[in-house]
């Protein structure tokens, strides 16, 4: 009852609403459009925001209290994509590269469905780590590059050499645009610390709610564009796109509470072992895997996992991480 009580508390809060006004002024075909310049500054301001933010978290908590999650953070980014690997290979049966495609948008996160926890965990008043948004700069970048490693391999192009490999993990995992640009804020934070975040606050924090909503907005009326490709992809990544999600969330939740993480830190990590990405690592699929299928990796990351985590995943992985805590989830 309680996590029922949870899923339709979050269908009510503005971010969720925002996010369904979107798909429904899709679905009505309305000719609401976001102008790409003004999609990209959303975004820009996002990732910004939440490195900018983090990085003071991290300075004001000392990096002996950060190292451990973060290590947690980079393992499951590593691993998600070495373990799904061969349930799309052979369960799914699909090409390598599609397999390994998908298995690094799954390893890696969306910075907007953490956003989303992030406002879902501020209306219940329920506290986590400021500095949490340091998992998500740290976890994204691991999953493209095992994924682009495993789609080389697999793909036939034989051994790479360790010069190459050295090189792609440099560009993928440091270069790509949302990673420097949260892990680059990450460090103008953390040297600036709570002064520069005080002397920022109106532009940082102040509209970063109300940019979101309107940012799922459109995310929203994305990710309805895309449903129409949803029986392009089969049933099997229908089912992919909800369980292994929940599968996820369920041993992020686990690993943040091991960590020492509170149960809203837990849940938080439990969101980003859910998540897809669906903007750096299609940007890296197109550069490093171009013969991966989109179709598959976009609409799964995009029209399936996205929806469904901002929906009903963000209540679920709260009632999970509760369980690690005397006198959480029922």
């Amino acid at each position: 009852m309680e996590l029922i009580s949870s899923i339709a508390g979050s269908l009510a809060t503005p971010a969720v609403l925002f996010f369904v006004l979107g798909v429904l002024a899709t679905a009505a075909k309305t000719d609401l459009r976001f102008p790409e310049p003004l999609y990209t500054a959303l975004t820009l301001y996002l990732l910004v925001a939440i490195g900018f933010k983090g990085g003071v978290a991290v300075a004001a908590a000392g990096l002996a209290a950060v190292w451990l999650p973060a290590l947690a953070a980079v393992a499951l980014g590593f691993l998600i994509p070495l373990w799904t690997y061969p349930i799309l290979r052979y369960l799914g049966r699909l090409a390598p590269v599609d397999a390994a495609a998908i298995g690094a948008h799954y390893g890696s996160v969306s910075a907007v469905t953490f956003l989303a926890a992030v406002g879902f965990l501020q209306e219940r008043g329920q506290p986590f780590e400021p500095y949490a948004s340091a998992l998500l700069a740290v976890m994204e970048s691991p999953a493209i590059v095992v994924g682009v490693v495993l789609g080389r391999l697999a793909g036939g192009t034989g051994r790479i050499e360790p010069a190459a490999l050295a090189r792609l993990a440099l560009h993928e995992g440091l270069l790509g645009r949302s990673v420097f640009l949260l892990l680059g804020s990450m460090l103008v934070g953390f040297l600036s610390g709570e002064r520069g975040l005080a002397a920022t606050a109106g532009f940082f924090v102040t509209p970063f709610q109300g940019v979101l909503a309107l940012f799922l907005f459109e995310m929203g009326m994305v990710a309805a564009r895309r449903f129409g490709d949803l029986r392009k992809v089969g049933p099997f990544l229908v089912g992919f796109g909800v369980v292994m999600p929940v599968l996820h969330g369920a041993v992020g939740s686990g690993l943040g509470a091991w960590c020492g993480l509170s149960e809203g830190g837990a849940m938080l990590l439990g969101v980003l072992a859910a998540s897809a990405s669906y903007i750096a690592a299609p940007a890296a699929m197109r550069l490093s895997l171009p013969e991966a299928n989109p179709t598959l990796y976009l609409t799964a990351a995009l029209a399936i996992t996205f929806p469904f985590n901002i929906v009903f995943g963000l209540p679920l992985y709260a009632w999970m991480a509760g369980l690690w805590y005397p006198g959480g989830a029922a």
